[in-house]
């Protein structure tokens, strides 16, 4: 039976034995889509994240999907374009079940202008990286990410800790609500400045932020007395980041770390200029998004300013992925890039290696199936420094979203191990039920985004899509479950293309297969990606781990 979610209602939480469909494989798909929506931002719009990030185009699409995987075979294929489904075709047993693209615009057409018109004709839907695509397992999907990059610049900067230092940063939505929690388990004092006050009210309900300061002066006492005694804390202020940011560097107030995760990437259904009201903000989005668009750039400049400034202060400065920096040399700053972005700064030695964000999500419901699981990866890499102290960490801090998950950074082959591995402890009974494996669409091969995961590569291939489209194409011959391509990220067209997989460990041989082949075959090419543009750490990745790259970067 589904489990009640006192957060919506009306979506309850997918568990049990009970199958409506007619095998693991899309009862699992089924439970995915349903449980994206249940730790969703706006499921009766089907919003699931990042403003208009949608698990479907609409309820008569919802409806749909839902039929087609309660009712299909395994040997068919669900069509899926933008949201919608097309059709369901005969194809055979080890293809992949669902097949997506979503909002991918010809190139000369990827505007957001052209997004938004498409959108309001309900032709296109925006995918986001794991919303559409059905993966999204709440905040826990980036916190480790959050929290890396926060040890790397604890390592880079300050000793290897980051007791007694003020990280501030904005956005508390369905990606930015991680940055709190990730910023107290790493040690710091950071403050979270969203204009939402529900956001900061949701993020304080479910763990992830332990107070909400009444105003800026507030607040920053309670900083300050946190870095004074090397204390963990994390405060949320409900004002708008680009009102604070320049007051806070006007009061000589230099944080130690200074980022941003507020949705700068949609000037019109996300980013809330300062000076304007939500109200007023909701109003534009219907009769004036020329108006806001124009306004949030404004407001983006200062805001980008203020973290220029705390730059030159000394504070580590950097681009967490929202396209801030882009927006802010549009309206002017020209030099908003010397705000490095996380990836190149700080986790590029990882990804070259094919180390990045792997989750997996326990279709029973049973938060016993995950501890099982954390115990597992404990006792098979016990020399893997970064995901032993995550696992722990994450048991202690981390509450689950919806289905019992987690997400750790495990790399090439380890990730086909611990598959396998969950498959048999899947086919043994030890486990209540399957298990689906995931990963978000940052990861080394599935990626090309020149002003986030690909900025800056050695070779100058920032902007080849080249290998996330080769990476699905691979994914569908290596028999995943679900494989999708998505694009935008920014203006919701034009910035991004990535692939995405899942698949579902049922405790089968077939899924035996299905799992190494497609998890093997995903990291092979992400450790290729970064052989092929000349990073020493992919080149030896491949030469240990016996991948078969051609190294025809002489000729």
């Amino acid at each position: 039976m589904p489990k009640p979610n006192p957060r919506h209602p009306n979506f309850p939480i997918p568990s049990g034995p009970v199958l409506r469909a007619k095998g693991w494989r899309q009862e699992a798909l089924l439970r995915l889509l349903e449980n994206v929506l249940a730790v969703g931002e706006d499921p009766e719009k089907l919003i699931v994240y990042a403003a208009l990030g949608k698990a479907a185009r609409n309820w008569a699409a919802h409806r749909q999907i839902v039929e087609t995987l309660t009712t299909m075979d395994e040997d068919q294929t669900l069509i899926i374009q933008s949201g919608k489904p097309i059709g369901l075709l005969q194809t055979h047993a080890q293809a992949p079940l669902v097949i997506m693209a979503n909002c991918n615009i010809v190139g000369q057409w990827a505007k957001a202008e052209v997004f938004y018109e498409l959108e309001k004709k309900g032709l296109i839907a925006w995918g986001g990286l794991t919303a559409g695509a059905w993966q999204y397992i709440g905040s826990q999907g980036v916190i480790q990410g959050t929290y890396e990059i926060f040890m790397r610049i604890a390592e880079k900067r300050f000793g290897g800790s980051l007791a007694g230092r003020f990280i501030l940063t904005a956005g508390m939505g369905g990606m930015g609500g991680a940055q709190p929690l990730a910023g107290r388990m790493a040690g710091a004092a950071i403050l979270d400045v969203d204009v939402d006050p529900q956001r900061a009210a949701r993020r304080k309900e479910i763990g992830y932020l332990e107070e909400i300061a009444p105003d800026l002066d507030t607040a920053l006492e309670m900083i300050a007395a946190a870095v004074r005694d090397k204390r963990a804390l994390s405060v949320g202020l409900v004002a708008n980041a680009a009102e604070v940011y320049p007051e806070i560097l006007r009061r000589g107030i230099i944080p130690d770390i200074v980022t941003d995760q507020t949705s700068a990437h949609d000037l019109v259904y996300g980013y809330v200029p300062k000076g304007m009201s939500l109200d007023e903000v909701k109003r534009l989005r219907v009769d004036g998004q020329g108006q806001l668009m124009a306004a949030s750039r404004a407001s983006i400049a200062d805001h980008v300013r203020a973290m220029l400034g705390f730059q030159v202060a000394g504070s580590e400065v950097f681009d967490n992925g929202n396209l801030i920096r882009t927006q802010a040399k549009q309206a002017g700053v020209e030099n908003a890039f010397d705000i490095p972005i996380f990836t190149e700064a700080y986790l590029r030695p990882l990804f070259a290696r094919a180390i990045g964000p792997f989750r997996w999500m326990a279709l029973s419901g049973e938060a016993s199936d995950i501890a099982r699981i954390d115990d597992l990866v404990l006792e098979m890499f016990p020399d893997n420094k970064i995901v032993t102290n995550w696992i722990r960490l994450a048991r202690q801090y981390v509450p689950f979203e919806g289905m019992p998950a987690r997400i750790a950074w495990l790399g090439h082959g380890e990730r086909t191990a611990l598959a396998l591995a969950v498959n048999a402890l899947v086919r043994s009974g030890e486990l209540a039920g399957p298990v689906a494996f995931s990963r978000d669409h940052l990861d080394a091969g599935a990626m090309a985004h020149p002003n986030i995961m690909t900025e800056n590569m050695k070779d100058g291939s920032d902007a080849i899509a080249d290998w996330p489209l080769l990476d699905a194409m691979l994914l569908t011959a290596s028999m995943a479950d679900l494989v999708v391509i998505h694009s935008g990220g920014g203006g919701y067209a034009g910035y991004m293309t990535s692939a995405g997989v899942t698949l579902v460990a049922d405790g089968t041989e077939a899924g035996d297969a299905r799992l190494s082949h497609a998890l093997t075959n995903d990291t092979s090419l992400g450790v290729m990606r970064y052989a092929d543009a000349g990073y020493d750490e992919a080149v030896d990745e491949a030469e240990k781990q016996g991948i078969g790259w051609f190294d025809l970067r002489g000729s």
